[in-house]
This record gives C-alpha cells, sequence and structure tokens, in this order.
C-alpha cells in the first residue's frame, strides 16, 4: 500500500501511483477497459507490476469502507 500516495499538488490530490502522474482511477480503467497488466507495462515504462496490484488492493480497501447505493431510475 505503500505504492499508493496522495499529494495535493498532483492530480489534485487524488491517489496516485508512488507519486507520479498516474492516478488510481487510470489504471483501473485500464484495466476495466480489458488491458492486461503486460499491455499497462508496456504502454507506461515507470509502472511496474506491484504498482498494479497496489492499485487493485487499494480498489479493494476503498471498497470496504464505502457504501454503495443503487437508485432505481
Amino acid at each position: 500500500m505503500d505504492r499508493i500516495t496522495f499529494n495535493p499538488d498532483i492530480c489534485h490530490g487524488r491517489p496516485t501511483v508512488r507519486g507520479m502522474r498516474y492516478p488510481v482511477e487510470m489504471i483501473l480503467e485500464l484495466l476495466a477497459s480489458g488491458m492486461s497488466n503486460e499491455e499497462i507495462l508496456n504502454d507506461y515504462e515507470e509502472l511496474e507490476n506491484e504498482d498494479i496490484l497496489a492499485v487493485l488492493l487499494y480498489a479493494s480497501r476503498v471498497l470496504r469502507v464505502k457504501q454503495v447505493d443503487y437508485f432505481a431510475a
């Protein structure tokens, strides 16, 4: 989890990977779009596989403490 950082001067304080301009949200969106870890790592050479795993762990922990409400349209 130490790979996920918060800095008000980087990406408006959103959680990022190792203080770089790679928001957790972006990595999750890439994974959700169907990109593999290998494809992400090839496209973003500064990232490491452990960064992607940290993003997934961070997301799972955030979901533990947040309530998701579904509203009928």
